[in-house]
């Protein structure tokens, strides 16, 4: 999906040739062949992601100009990708105009006289899991810039996971989250414009002191729980923020609550048993770059909001 988003945003008068790649393997593939002397790159990408890209580029000597255009907007990468010899970097979601400037401005548009090559565009149907899974990778790129700044870190990106559970798969995973000995759970609700769910963050115990150094706890009053329940408002508040944003919406959001404590899973479950029939659910492991941590953020969207968020989402599935 994020590769039609670009066809379309593409001046309509350049007269190039495309290549599409589905992961950075190919990309470097087609780029040996000579068919990538513009490349427009996304980072967070399977195989080979958009790092390793780049440093491929350099290290065979290949003269690629690339423009990165990503939902991992923290600062540290964006200086990264242009050490490592982008031109530019233009952050998800973008515009047709800022694209056709960003080009313009290095030079890469037609020149005079040019004529446009006819263009072989596949028109292939873009599902309601790609769309949403999309959505969700600007989201996080998001919460992670936020996170780099109170943690001073990198955050590693994944690609996230969407997928459809059953009543009885979320049951278990939710009921294996509470019981375990080595995980603290926050959950927090929320609800707005016919879309509903549950957030879930999950931390390792064995990390939450390394999380504390890095946060710089001076206060012995400032309990652990206390600062997971902090971290895990900016983190789940800024991704339902963004996907909110994508989808113009406005979510009302809960309290944060410790999962097991304050909110039990049987609680949790006889609450929400009826719309959670099937279940939306988007899984998402964040690591530190240099850090033994890495904590899961699960997004778990009622079957109800399924619709609604097909509505919302139609115009990037066209």
């Amino acid at each position: 999906m994020a590769r039609k988003q670009v066809l379309r945003a593409l001046p309509a008068d350049w007269p190039v040739s495309i290549t599409e790649a589905t992961n950075g393997r190919q990309a470097m593939d087609a780029i040996r062949q000579g068919l990538g002397q513009v490349v427009l790159l996304d980072l967070t990408m399977p195989e080979m992601d958009g790092y390793q890209v780049l440093s491929a580029l350099r290290a065979e000597g290949l003269k690629a100009q690339v423009i990165v255009i990503s939902g991992d907007v923290q600062e540290e990468a964006v200086r990264r990708v242009h050490e490592l010899g982008a031109l530019a970097f233009l952050k998800k979601p973008f515009d047709e105009a800022e694209l056709r400037q960003t080009l313009g401005k290095l030079g890469l548009l037609a020149h005079p006289g040019q004529t446009p090559q006819p263009r072989a565009v596949q028109n292939t149907a873009i599902s309601f899991h790609d769309a949403f899974r999309e959505t969700v990778n600007v989201a996080i790129g998001r919460a992670a810039a936020l996170i780099a700044k109170v943690l001073g870190v990198f955050v590693q990106l994944p690609v996230p996971n969407v997928n459809i559970l059953e009543v009885g798969e979320l049951h278990m995973a939710l009921a294996d989250a509470s019981n375990s000995q080595q995980l603290t759970a926050i959950c927090q609700g929320f609800i707005g414009g016919g879309i509903a769910g549950e957030a879930l963050l999950m931390f390792h115990d064995s990390e939450i002191t390394d999380i504390a150094l890095l946060m710089q706890r001076e206060s012995a009053d400032y309990s652990d729980l206390e600062m997971l329940l902090d971290l895990s408002s900016v983190l789940i508040g800024a991704c339902l923020s963004s996907i909110a944003e994508q989808v113009d919406v406005g979510f009302s959001q809960g309290h944060p609550q410790i999962l097991g404590q304050h909110a039990a899973i049987d609680e949790l479950i006889r609450v929400n048993r009826k719309r959670w029939k099937k279940t939306l659910a988007v899984e998402i492991s964040y690591s530190l770059e240099g850090q033994d941590i890495s904590f899961d953020l699960l997004l778990l969207f009622t079957e109800d909001s399924i619709p609604r968020l097909t509505h919302k989402l139609a115009y990037l599935m066209n």
